[in-house]
């Protein structure tokens, strides 16, 4: 199921932006902001076949990781659509970027970057890259609008708005770039929380349809998006100490400068006081279902997987993933995300960032 399907029935000041493009120098980027269910993606693909129509060759960046058009969710995707199509999903990407979240809360380093290493990608092969993003446009989204617009210079600006509520975002680039102020289209639908989730569902699910599961010895591989393998490994006095203080299991545990970092389980359910500014813990079952990213030397995301368990002893790692063989031979490291997935698409929640 997807939100977003071509049509070229659409108001005359869509038609307008892409006579625009068709004039100006290439490569020309494009930025399309909005908010939530505000037509982002359908004018994405709207441009896209338009241009594409004209002989122009088009990359498109989603950004939107919590209603990807461009499987997988979680990741920013890069791809080049080789003739005109109906929907974001028929376009498989070429590049991604790991971000391991369906919300830019809390990941905004990882969107900007993401948003700007695929946009250098795509001029080296694009006439026309257009960079569709997520519907956070208010509160914190303003500066995240602000800093994706600062890094990535775009020539043109589409803000989709139903009064003025982008102007926070586009004002200060009044002068500086080119900017359409196109209306919400009164045929854009608004969707329920539970039928984005739904959406989502489906999309986890077909994309983790033909996974395997493989074990991962984590000596040959990086890890990284966590602080469980950083600093020292605690000694076994340590560990007894915490265990006996606060009644846990201790799987795991790091000393990183004056911070402890423990993966443990509770031994009976009681409240536990401690310092968080030096004690950091882990559930061992919230690392059950949680996505990882595969990246490979270059730093791009090959695909995802879904952690099933982590032998802190023999430091390997189960993961389900829709990767052969030779594709995760590229991969030299693992990053974690913070949503927990099952392999029938079905969500098991988010983790805060500082949870690992």
């Amino acid at each position: 199921m997807n939100k977003a399907k071509y049509t070229n029935r659409v108001p005359e000041d869509r038609k307008e932006v892409v006579e625009v493009i068709k004039k100006l120098k290439k490569p020309v980027k494009v930025m399309i902001i909005g908010s939530v269910d505000s037509g982002k993606t359908t004018l994405t693909v709207f441009l896209a076949n338009e241009l594409l129509k004209e002989g122009l060759r088009v990359g498109i960046i989603d950004s939107d990781i919590g209603q990807k058009g461009i499987l997988p969710p979680a990741v920013i995707s890069l791809g080049f659509p080789e003739g005109v199509f109906t929907s974001l999903d028929e376009i498989k990407a070429e590049k991604h970027y790991f971000v391991g979240s369906i919300t830019p809360n809390q990941f905004f380093g990882e969107m900007i970057t993401g948003v700007k290493i695929l946009v250098n990608e795509a001029i080296k092969r694009a006439d026309v890259i257009l960079i569709d993003t997520t519907g956070l446009v208010h509160g914190p989204g303003v500066e995240l609008k602000r800093m994706k617009i600062e890094v990535t210079n775009p020539d043109i600006i589409i803000a989709l708005q139903k009064k003025d509520e982008l102007e926070n975002i586009t004002r200060p680039f009044e002068d500086k770039k080119k900017i359409f102020r196109l209306r919400i289209s009164e045929n854009a639908r608004i969707h329920t929380r539970e039928e984005r989730r739904k959406i989502r569902r489906d999309k986890w699910k077909r994309y983790f349809k033909e996974s395997h599961e493989w074990e991962i010895d984590l000596h040959q591989i990086n890890i990284s998006g966590t602080l469980m393998f950083q600093g020292a490994k605690i000694t076994e006095e340590e560990k007894n100490t915490l265990e006996r203080l606060f009644r846990w299991i201790i799987f795991h545990g790091r000393k990183i400068s004056n911070k402890y970092f423990v993966v443990k389980a509770d031994i009976g359910n009681f409240p536990r006081g401690f310092d968080r500014n030096t004690l950091v813990t882990c559930d061992f079952e919230k690392l059950s279902n949680l996505i990882v990213g595969l990246i490979d030397r270059q730093g791009f995301c090959v695909g995802l997987g879904i952690l099933k368990i982590i032998n802190f002893n023999e430091l390997k790692a189960h993961l389900m993933t829709p990767l052969n063989k030779e594709e995760l031979e590229k991969i030299t490291e693992i990053r974690l995300g913070r949503i927990r997935v099952r392999e029938d698409g079905e969500e098991l929640g988010l983790l805060p960032r500082e949870a690992l």
